[in-house]
């Protein structure tokens, strides 16, 4: 059987390389993890750009599955050259719009973001398999990843040290399921790490009145802290994945006015407390400029910190233009099950 998925056009002339680029990394790890081995394929139909592979015919389950792949916009089987087009439905439980209302500078693409959970999802492993994900984003910002997380289906929580990001992040999400009319509540709550009291918000909601009361509610989690207590914040419940942007600047700054710190020592700082946060079986998929910090420097700080970068050729040249002073990459490393920082 053949299947051919079209991919979206991005407006953008010098990202729309990238696209395929990148969807042919997410969709190789998501064929990669129904155990479909296939070897990709671009096409232009007509003024379209296709990926195109060959394998056994995918079941229903599976079509749905990678219908949540973030670039693709139209799925078919092709016969001899002929296009027949595939009923699917999206997992997703939250319209695409949450990620996207939201707008403020340096906002990460939410297809972007999208790219780094689908394919960190496809590559982790967990035995057994989870009922529901936890994604961690310990650099959340506004939560544009928090809420592509919740999108799918997970529970998300993120860190943060900037107060005014965490409110405008919470009140937004509020006010969009009250709109959407689901049953949700919200509480604020302290963390005891060491002698200190870590203040976060929480927002819990339900897809039906039904559901919630049942208690088959989902979460929203953020805490308002430094990234570096990521380890302890989440010690009592790692997460599956954890998905960061990080900083684009020349020097990872620290709020107290003290000097800023080079990016590579931030890296090589901050990994050990993040890994504490992840489950064995979980991956990390980090993305970050490669003007202000090398893709090998990013590569080594991982292994250095007892992750396993993932290093086939698919996850190499994903690097492209977001603007003048921004070339972001993206890596993808797992954390092995018999990581010692869990035993």
């Amino acid at each position: 059987m053949v299947y051919s998925f079209q991919l979206w056009r991005h407006p953008n002339i010098l990202y729309r390389d990238a696209v395929v680029r990148l969807a042919r990394c997410e969709l190789y790890s998501m064929l990669k993890s129904i155990s479909v081995e296939a070897e990709l394929q671009t096409e232009e139909l007509g003024s379209a750009t296709f990926l195109s592979f060959q394998c056994r015919m995918l079941t229903e389950p599976e079509l749905s599955f990678l219908s949540g792949h973030s670039a693709v916009v139209f799925m078919a089987e092709n016969r001899d050259g002929l296009l027949f087009p595939l009923k699917v439905r999206s997992s997703d439980i939250l319209p695409e719009d949450l990620p996207e209302i939201l707008k403020y500078k340096g906002k990460t693409n939410p297809s972007f973001t999208r790219m780094m959970l689908n394919t960190a999802k496809a590559l982790a492993s967990f035995r057994p398999s989870p009922e529901r994900l936890t994604v961690l984003d310990p650099l959340c910002g506004r939560g544009t990843t928090l809420f592509c997380a919740l999108c799918s289906g997970a529970n998300a929580v993120g860190i943060d040290s900037d107060r005014h990001n965490l409110k405008e992040a919470h009140d937004y999400f509020l006010r969009y399921l009250k709109t959407a009319g689901l049953k949700h509540s919200s509480r604020s709550f302290s963390t005891t790490v060491g002698s200190s009291g870590i203040p976060g918000r929480s927002v819990t909601f339900g897809l039906s009145r039904e559901s919630y009361r049942a208690g088959e509610a989902f979460s929203l989690t953020l805490h308002e802290a430094d990234s570096f207590l990521t380890g302890s914040l989440l010690r009592k419940s790692p997460a599956h994945l954890l998905v960061a942007d990080l900083p684009y600047g020349v020097q990872h700054a620290p709020r107290d006015g003290s000097k800023p710190e080079p990016f590579p020592l931030f890296l090589n700082r901050i990994l050990p407390s993040w890994k504490k946060a992840l489950l064995p079986g979980g991956v990390a998929a980090l993305s970050f400029n490669t003007l202000t910090l090398k893709t090998d420097a990013v590569r080594k700080a991982l292994s250095d910190s007892g992750f396993r970068v993932l290093d086939e050729s698919v996850f190499h040249g994903l690097a492209h233009t977001v603007e003048q002073a921004v070339v972001r990459d993206v890596v993808f490393a797992s954390l092995p099950c018999s990581s010692p920082s869990h035993a």
